[in-house]
């Protein structure tokens, strides 16, 4: 099933600011709470997809990502699944999304919410460069990525918090004019977790965990560009007392093919031909992607000119068509000449059809660069 769009989700255009968003997300929220809705998983969905929406269009760079290049250019950026698919759960939306609503914890100020109780610890993040060929980008890949991550070393073992008891926080009462009051903070000896390390296996840190070399297999979509990061959710550092995974933060890095220039979903070749093959005509193979393409050059063609093979570019990341390949001709005018060859080009030289006279099909160089990029 596709994702809605996340404008759609919201309810807002695609021109709203951050505090139109912002609204839009507050009042999907109070009304699919899931304590408003206790039994109704259909609620509980909904709730999840405007955070997943919200989370995307409250940040700029992801926001901008989005406009660009839809769900495939945020896809794992967002809890809801996406690259990794690991989804978002309650905690991720309340840990992060709760202070917009004004209460502590996820609190709605309407006297529902979540308590500041236990919370899951998550690891930490990951980040990988990964080199891929143009070949590689125009027909997505599999890669096999290893990394060196934090695991829970075989044989820990976590107890109950003896300071909190399992609750994840503590509570202290203290006496002021207005009388006693009970404050609640995260408890400082398992840090909001409700666990303790009962047994450390040697070799271990100080929460059980040891590094260990890891093997991850990811699936890389077409089209992907140098820079473009990639989550994959729940790659990342393990947390201690089976906590949440960190993520894996894939940075895309282009390799440089030999002949054709990339820009955007557009590849650029220069052709090379000499005088008789333009003035003639002839049949060149022209460079592809995963081969060539048969290609022919009509008698007459001017140096400088472009040629576009459509559709023979890089496929969008969005799923949306693919680029061209433009061809650049350029006549290679030889630097030295036999006597016989200049005897040749003497005669050729006086004659009319060798006299250049340009019409206005024609164009000059700003011309075709505007056509290029039209």
């Amino acid at each position: 099933m596709s994702k809605r769009d996340y404008y759609e989700v919201l309810g807002v255009s695609k021109n709203a600011d951050a505090s139109e968003i912002k609204k839009a997300y507050r009042k999907l929220a109070i009304k699919f709470h899931p304590d408003k809705n206790p039994d109704n998983p259909d609620a509980e969905v909904k709730f999840k997809e405007a955070a997943e929406a919200y989370e995307i269009l409250s940040n700029a760079e992801k926001k901008q990502r989005y406009d660009q290049f839809g769900h495939a250019g945020v896809d794992g950026s967002a809890g809801g699944g996406g690259f990794g698919g690991g989804g978002m759960n309650m905690d991720d939306i309340f840990s992060q999304f709760g202070d917009i609503f004004g209460g502590g914890g996820g609190g709605f100020g309407g006297g529902f919410g979540r308590s500041q109780g236990r919370r899951t610890i998550k690891g930490t993040n990951l980040r990988v460069r990964l080199n891929l060929t143009l070949e590689e980008i125009a027909n997505g890949v599999e890669k096999k990525i290893k990394v060196n991550k934090l695991v829970q070393a075989e044989g820990v073992e976590y107890k109950t918090c003896g300071t909190c008891k399992g609750q994840g926080q503590v509570t202290r009462v203290v006496n002021s004019f207005l009388g006693q009051m009970q404050t609640a903070s995260t408890c400082p000896t398992c840090n909001g977790s409700g666990q303790s390390i009962d047994k450390k296996p040697a070799g271990s840190d100080q929460n059980g965990m040891v590094r260990k070399e890891v093997v991850i297999p990811i699936e890389i979509p077409a089209g992907v560009e140098d820079g473009m990061q990639l989550n994959v959710r729940g790659k990342g550092n393990d947390a201690p007392g089976n906590g949440v995974a960190g993520d894996l933060l894939v940075v895309i890095s282009e390799v440089e093919h030999e002949t054709l220039k990339r820009e955007g979903q557009n590849l650029h070749y220069d052709l090379y031909l000499n005088f008789a093959d333009v003035a003639m005509g002839t049949s060149v193979e022209i460079p592809a992607v995963g081969g060539s393409v048969k290609f022919k050059i009509t008698p007459g063609t001017q140096s400088g000119k472009t040629l576009r093979l459509k559709g023979k570019g890089l496929p969008s990341v969005n799923g949306y068509g693919k680029g061209d390949i433009l061809v650049h001709v350029n006549v290679w005018t030889p630097q030295t000449l036999t006597k016989e060859e200049k005897k040749a080009l003497e005669v050729l030289q006086k004659s009319e059809n060798f006299a250049p006279n340009p019409t206005s099909k024609d164009k000059g160089f700003f011309d075709r660069v505007k056509d290029v990029f039209s």
